[in-house]
């Protein structure tokens, strides 16, 4: 297949990271108020000064991520932005318990693929499916045609969640069995039910699950999204594994209800987890990577 130009890559997606297009995305843009992007800003300069040598390694790796025109800030010369500072931070974690060399991997709920576009750049993975619904998966497809290399991108697989159970049973899908899913918060925005689908076919299907996002629902009456119709509220509150109220800047609060993330996210009995903590850099995000003991085919 002929390599894409960049001009023909990258069409359609000037600017998505920073004006704020696309509300699902991990970071959402702060438009044109100018205090919050200050103040995004000076959050991420503080957090990249504290990044190691292998960290910044990771991120030198991951080429053409200013791709989206995302807020950035320069650190010895190196930019970073946000969700690529995440994203090798997550990278990190996994890595520590999971040996990613020539590893397959299934993602629920990518986003716009910043995890499988620092994954394919700093390891030598044997396949990448992403799970998705038809609108995200089609930004998925053009942001990592955009910044993957032709033999990067012929490893990724794009999946409708509507299809996933079918095509992952089918006997001509490799493979049968993933080294590793990743799901970053996308639990968040469904019903109890998807949610509990999705964990089904993680148990099924996969031998290592690493989950990220919020333990819980806001209880801060400082912020306005707390303000908002009880309605509204109820409806957040209902998507999800997690449903509990905490205060999502409080650590004790946060502690506390990161036990029945723990629980929430365990894809079955056969699972332990063998790692977690608080998912850098928001106050009330927890990570935690699960292993399974055994695999049924």
């Amino acid at each position: 297949m002929a390599r894409t130009t960049l001009g023909e890559a990258t069409d359609g997606l000037t600017g998505f990271k920073s004006d704020g297009r696309n509300p699902h995305l991990p970071l959402r843009g702060p438009g044109s108020n100018e205090a919050q992007v200050r103040y995004l800003k000076a959050v991420l300069y503080e957090l990249a000064t504290r990044l190691g040598a292998g960290e910044w390694e990771k991120i030198r790796n991951i080429r053409r991520r200013e791709i989206g025109d995302p807020f950035t800030v320069r650190v010895n010369g190196q930019t970073v932005c946000l969700d690529y500072l995440q994203a090798v931070l997550e990278l990190e974690f996994i890595e520590k318990e999971l040996d990613l060399q020539d590893t397959w991997i299934m993602e629920i709920g990518s986003g716009y693929g910043r995890i499988c576009h620092a994954m394919l750049s700093n390891y030598d993975i044997a396949g990448y499916a992403i799970i998705g619904s038809r609108d995200t998966l089609t930004l998925t497809r053009s942001y990592l045609r955009a910044v993957l290399s032709d033999a990067q991108y012929a490893k990724v697989r794009f999946i409708r969640f509507t299809e996933a159970a079918a095509t992952l049973r089918s006997s001509r899908f490799e493979p049968a069995v993933f080294d590793l899913c990743i799901n970053v918060q996308s639990f968040t925005e469904k019903g109890l039910r998807p949610a509990r689908a999705h964990l089904g076919l993680i148990d099924r299907k996969c031998t290592a699950f690493f989950a990220k996002s919020p333990v819980g629902t806001y209880a801060d009456p400082a912020l306005a999204a707390h303000r908002g119709s009880g309605a509204k509220n109820r409806a957040a509150r209902a998507n999800g594994p997690l449903r509990q109220l905490a205060d999502l800047h409080d650590t004790e609060a946060v502690e506390a209800a990161s036990a029945d993330f723990r629980v929430a996210h365990r894809p079955g009995p056969a699972w332990s987890c063998a790692a977690d903590g608080r998912g850098v850099p928001w106050s009330h995000f927890w990570q935690a990577l699960y292993k399974k003991a055994s695999v049924r085919p």
